[in-house]
């Protein structure tokens, strides 16, 4: 079993500090409710998966639980799975303008919001291990992350937890026993920036496909492979096609998601909001970590009986392939600093 750590109690400390404690709010749609005199609030909270069962789900559902529960009430949740949006660059401009007040995006689309230092987390091999990547996103690297986010987009977007979409591998028309074995293949992936490079670099073709169109995308010998993590592509089926059925546990990406609030909304709720809503956020961390590291077990085994074919392969010429490239993006971010502490945190 995982240990599941809480958040860090900086990164909770500085919210709290820039949350301002106004005694009103200014929330659309939010009145006195006659129980203590508090304002009632809607908070609307999405993901861009529209699986019932995924990890986001379950997180987001514990969120509203203890928000409503520690509120009695006064907190509403409303919770969408996939129906504000399956494009998390959707989600992040409906949190920029107020549509949402909780979204859960990757590092990928964050950068579309101009906080390109949150590129670092999407490094292929950045991460060792789950256990690495915990005591990152925990510790100080992610409350710094935590501060970046917040300044530069302006109080648009605060950072309440860190989540997880699990740890990325191959799966293809093919399986992988070499880096060679990836020369001339498209894959599915993010087709600009230090991933794209890094796919470039062994050889294959980085190919765009919205999510929702993959499926069909592999079926149809639209792009050769994709990468992803258990839960997310076997739930999809993509395993179940000639293009996807071959997996090669890569582990080039144990992942970053980012559970956002929007900044100003959340400057506006009563000190016992704001700390209500933190304390539901934490919640929904330990949730998503819990029912992420289960899926992944389960899905695996799914694929398996469904006649996919897994292996695993020699990791290390892909992490040595990883490591100037991590330096170089690195440095153009701004972020050597950053990448050193995750580095020593290995050790």
């Amino acid at each position: 079993m995982k240990k599941f750590l809480s958040l860090a109690l900086a990164v909770v400390a500085f919210l709290a500090a820039c949350g301002g404690g106004e005694e009103e709010t200014n929330n659309e749609g939010s009145g006195d409710n006659g129980e203590g005199g508090s304002d009632s609030i809607k908070i609307v909270a999405a993901h861009n998966q529209t699986s019932p069962e995924n990890p986001y789900q379950d997180g987001l559902l514990k969120f509203k639980e203890v928000a409503e529960e520690e509120s009695n009430g006064n907190i509403e949740v409303e919770v969408h799975a996939g129906t504000l949006g399956t494009e998390e660059s959707e989600l992040v401009e409906k949190l920029k303008l107020g549509a949402a007040d909780v979204v859960l995006v990757s590092p990928g689309f964050m950068t579309q919001t101009g906080i390109d230092e949150v590129n670092l987390f999407a490094f292929p091999y950045l991460f060792e291990s789950y256990d690495h990547w915990e005591k990152v996103v925990q510790g100080e690297v992610g409350e710094e992350m935590a501060q970046i986010i917040n300044e530069k987009s302006n109080n648009d977007f605060k950072l309440v937890g860190y989540w997880t979409a699990g740890v990325r591998h191959y799966y293809g028309k093919k399986p992988i026993e070499s880096m060679d074995d990836l020369e001339g293949m498209t894959i599915r992936t993010q087709t600009s920036g230090v991933v794209s490079d890094y796919w470039k670099q062994t050889g294959a073709i980085p190919t765009s496909l919205a999510w929702g169109e993959l499926y069909q995308g592999l079926q149809q010998d639209v792009v050769d492979s994709a990468e992803n993590a258990y839960p997310y592509f076997v739930q999809q089926n993509h395993h179940q096609t000639d293009n996807g059925k071959y997996i090669t546990e890569t582990g080039h990406d144990y992942t970053t998601r980012f559970l956002l609030v929007n900044g100003n909304e959340f400057d506006n709720y009563t000190e016992e909001q704001q700390e209500i809503i933190l304390k539901a956020a934490e919640a929904s961390v330990q949730a998503e970590w819990e029912s992420l590291y289960a899926q992944e077990e389960e899905y695996k085994q799914i694929a398996i009986d469904d006649g996919a074919e897994i292996n695993e392969i020699d990791r290390q010429p892909f992490i040595e392939l990883a490591k100037p490239l991590q330096d170089q993006a690195a440095e153009e971010l701004g972020v050597t600093d950053l990448l050193e502490k995750i580095r020593q945190a290995a050790e």
